[in-house]
């Protein structure tokens, strides 16, 4: 197949993009086998064909870096109708942008052979029109809503390669890096947001090949710019109408006050008046060319409270207002007071106070182990010297309230994070990412803005690690050097960032046997086991038990209107001798499925699980002690046994038995190796 040379020059409102070419179906295909048969994973600096656009050529090479199956024949698709349904909401704005384009051009595609589509800034295509046939055709290679057609899911496409190059893009026929997509044609033109020019979308026409024309590219592109500007038009309106409800809102503004309005993507629309030093902690620069810029996260509720934990540290000094439309919160106005307000240290510190006593309040029980454990937690709390803390229990004793306690009561201003991570649940090759950060393009699949990890999220607050015997052995020297040197360093940055963070680490592990097999390093466990607090197990806590289901029992209750279950004496006798191998979480999973199994409100012997009720469980969960106790009494034991019990209650259904110790599949997989525990053992 061969096409006309395209002209050498193309003028689109974006700019201009070269399309002197010619395009020769075989012999792009020739360069395409070619370039597969050459390992183009090892090639580091790709020299492209002649008759191949070096566009395309750079955006093969990212594809099949990227691992894309260059004999695929269609996109990821998802079909889940609540997720659909996400999306739409997600992008309402822009789907209502263009709504007008799409009905006026929907009815000039058919019986042309062509689709036009729009995709949010992912890729996924959200909306779709034009001739019945193409785009049935098109639910063949998954062109159609909830496809996802970024470059990462399926290599080189006209959406996926203008998302990723920011102008409007043909890819044309064997120029597709997908086998099962070459008899395809389709013209990409990104959609920016008018406020502050990101990415939000793209516009495509797509259709088989004979629907080629050099000016499909500039016809996607004109499109694009008027759903641009159909936002623009939106945006306005938004910006009138939110200024409108703080007038109606803010009698007492006065003329001289500072004053910014955040739309509900946290991004100021108006700015007057705002003091040098706010200009500058806020916007790097003046503050009309900071319109635009991203402020902060407005939360789902308009409360007074959420709007002031939801502000960054550097906006402390200001006044939020909540602004409402239509009942939904959809921004919020930030207002400086020209006269500063003076803060009372009494005040702060009596807050601080109330902060631990209702973290305090959320752990329940009066055992001595627990209250001794919460004891030392409230005092590292309190302490400005101690900037670590090892929490160890079993699985479902409740660490993070520990965590949160100990962040309760450290809290210096009301905006200090909170930032928890599972280390269970990161893969290994994330872990580096996900804990100090990376720049821009630093590996494969970076974000290209680049990203913070959770030690610069939870800087001058807390940061929960969970399971944190499970961080890989190569990640534990640079967590180390992040807690003596208190700077990050992102992946793929020099610079370094100075960071104040608590850490809370905590483990069902016992890593000292860990560090004897090698798999945790000494120097990491005296560093952040200074201070170590033990969360005794259920099983250990006596009538702790009792005050639980009571706690339990009137939470879930008054969540659902109800009245509270009311126990048996032989219903709670048989519950306090169980054993617990799931903890707290066990329990409360137990009453919240009482609730919605019980027959009446009266909880009798017969209504409990077959395990609970079963006339030995008393005395298995004593032996169950005293063999962890001959054994020394470890966490490790202790570990091994709760996930036997889970075993035999579930009858070794491991979907179950993960969902009962509160721990993800591959986890359980991987203790189930490690302690050496058949999974059909019962």
């Amino acid at each position: 197949m061969k096409i006309d040379a395209l002209p050498a020059r193309t003028s689109l409102a974006t700019g201009q993009m070269a399309l002197s070419i010619d395009y020769d179906e075989r012999a792009t295909m020739r360069a395409w086998e070619s370039f597969l048969a050459d390992d183009p994973k090892c090639a580091r600096d790709p020299v492209h064909p002649s008759h191949v656009r070096s566009l395309i050529h750079d955006s093969w090479h990212r594809s099949a870096t990227g691992g894309i199956n260059a004999q695929g024949i269609e996109a990821p698709l998802s079909s889940d109708r609540d997720e659909i349904e996400y999306l739409t909401r997600a992008n309402a704005e822009l789907l209502s942008a263009a709504r007008r384009s799409f009905a006026s051009l929907g009815q000039l595609l058919d019986g042309t052979g062509a689709m036009l589509v729009l995709a949010d800034s992912d890729g996924v295509l959200i909306d779709a029109i034009g001739d019945k046939k193409t785009l049935h055709d098109g639910m063949d290679i998954h062109l159609a809503i909830g496809g996802k057609w970024n470059e990462d899911a399926v290599g080189t496409n006209g959406i996926g390669t203008a998302l990723w190059t920011g102008e409007p893009t043909f890819v044309h026929a064997a120029e597709h890096f997908c086998a099962g997509i070459k008899s395809w044609t389709c013209a990409g033109a990104p959609i920016r947001d008018p406020l502050d020019g990101k990415i939000i979308g793209v516009v495509d026409l797509s259709g088989y090949s004979p629907i080629f024309r050099p000016h499909n590219t500039a016809l996607v592109a004109a499109t694009a710019r008027q759903i641009e500007k159909a936002l623009a038009e939106q945006q306005q309106e938004q910006r009138t109408r939110l200024l409108e409800a703080f007038i109606s809102s803010a009698p007492s503004y006065r003329r001289k006050d500072g004053l910014v309005i955040v739309d509900h993507r946290g991004r100021a629309i108006f700015c007057n008046n705002v003091p040098d030093d706010e200009t500058t902690e806020m916007m790097d620069g003046p503050m009309e060319s900071g319109r635009g810029r991203w402020l902060m996260n407005l939360p789902s509720s308009g409360s007074d409270a959420d709007l002031i934990r939801a502000l960054p540290a550097h906006l402390r000094s200001c006044h939020i207002t909540p602004l409402k439309l239509d009942g939904d919160l959809r921004g919020a106005a930030l207002v400086f007071p020209s006269v500063p307000a003076v803060s009372s240290a009494a005040v702060v510190h009596r807050e601080v106070n109330k902060h631990l006593q209702d973290a305090v309040a959320k752990i329940v029980g009066e055992s001595e182990a627990l209250q001794a454990a919460i004891d030392v937690a409230c005092r590292v709390a309190r302490s400005g010297s101690v900037t670590s803390l090892l929490v160890e229990g079993e699985t479902g004793v409740g660490k993070e309230l520990f965590a949160r306690l100990v962040h309760a009561g450290s809290r210096r201003t009301a905006n200090d994070p909170f930032i928890a991570m599972n280390c269970g649940a990161i893969t290994r090759d994330l872990f580096g990412s996900e804990l100090f950060g990376h720049v821009a393009g630093a590996f494969t699949g970076a974000s290209r803005e680049g990203k913070p990890g959770v030690f610069e999220l939870a800087n001058g607050g807390v940061l929960s690690l969970d399971e944190i015997g499970e961080l890989p052995l190569e990640i534990q020297p640079f967590l180390l050097r992040v807690l003596e040197e208190r700077v990050v360093h992102r992946i793929g940055d020099t610079r370094g960032r100075p960071v104040d963070v608590r850490l809370v680490a905590s483990t069902n592990r016992d890593l000292k046997q860990e560090i004897a097999a090698g798999r945790f390093r000494r120097d990491l466990y005296y560093r952040i086991g200074a201070v170590s607090i033990t969360v005794p197990p259920l099983r250990e806590r006596g009538e702790d038990v009792l005050l639980l289901i009571e706690h339990f029992n009137r939470q879930i209750a008054t969540a659902a209107g109800e009245d509270p279950l009311e126990f048996s004496r032989e219903a709670l006798d048989a519950l306090l001798a169980y054993g617990w191998p799931g903890n707290v979480r066990e329990l409360k999973n137990l009453i919240g499925r009482l609730h919605v199994l019980t027959r009446g409100r009266d909880v009798r012997l017969r209504d409990l699980p077959e395990e609970i009720t079963a006339s030995g469980s008393g005395s298995e969960a004593g032996s169950d002690s005293s063999a962890s106790a001959q054994l020394g009494g470890t966490l490790v034991e202790a570990e091994r046994q709760a996930m036997k019990n889970a075993l035999a209650a579930e009858d070794g259904n491991l979907s179950r038995v993960a969902l009962r110790l509160g721990i993800s599949r591959p986890t359980l997989y991987r203790k189930l190796d490690q302690y050496g525990i058949r999974r059909g053992f019962i």
